[in-house]
């Protein structure tokens, strides 16, 4: 009999997995995302679209994000509050301050803007569309915020395709994404 794992597990082994990665391999997987993220462009909802600054050995959104502003798309980042993530208005350029995590993030002067597009990071993510994070739930709860204003919002995961697990264990509180992407493949969960 086969004990399914916890999310912790899931979590600790799809890190060790994506750790492993060199440097050429991380930079050739951040283009080949940001080709497939510029693929998914007209599938968003107007508005801005956020994304992270990458922390550890997570994959770099960076290129995705400066190809979607020179397409004209409004850029932001998140910042983490004690009521959760705010996301703000971001250039390339425009200062960031070091934060709680190991997080580089916008400062107070930055104007907050409500993403119509997330790039959301993961730990670990499986094929019905289900994602775990780093446990403390901030974009579960930015993306249930979101959502209940009504306004459109499309959820992208970004991962390595090493990432992958059999299944999520999913609570209710957990947003299924839209899509994923990875170096390899988009999959798509639902339509946009």
């Amino acid at each position: 009999m086969t004990i399914p794992m916890g999310k912790a597990a899931l979590r600790t082994t799809a890190l060790a997995r994506r750790d492993a990665f060199d440097a050429a391999f991380r930079d050739e997987a951040a283009k080949a995302v940001a080709s497939r993220i510029a693929a998914l462009a007209g599938a968003m909802p107007p508005g801005p679209v956020s994304a992270f600054w990458p922390i550890r050995s997570e994959i770099d959104p960076r290129p995705a994000l400066s190809l979607l502003a020179s397409a004209g798309r409004t850029a932001a980042l998140p910042r983490v509050t004690p009521r959760g993530l705010q996301f703000c208005a971001w250039s390339a350029g425009d200062p960031l301050v070091k934060a709680g995590f190991g997080l580089s993030e916008p400062g107070p002067e930055a104007p907050i803007v409500r993403p119509a597009t997330m790039l959301v990071p993961l730990a670990a993510f499986d094929r019905r569309g289900h994602r775990i994070g780093y446990g403390a739930g901030y974009y579960d709860r930015a993306i249930a915020a979101c959502q209940a204003d009504g306004a459109p919002l499309l959820t992208i995961g970004l991962a390595f395709s090493c990432q992958e697990v059999e299944a999520v264990p999913d609570e209710a509180h957990d947003k299924p994404l839209d899509f994923l992407v990875t170096e390899r493949e988009t999959i798509r969960f639902r339509a946009p």
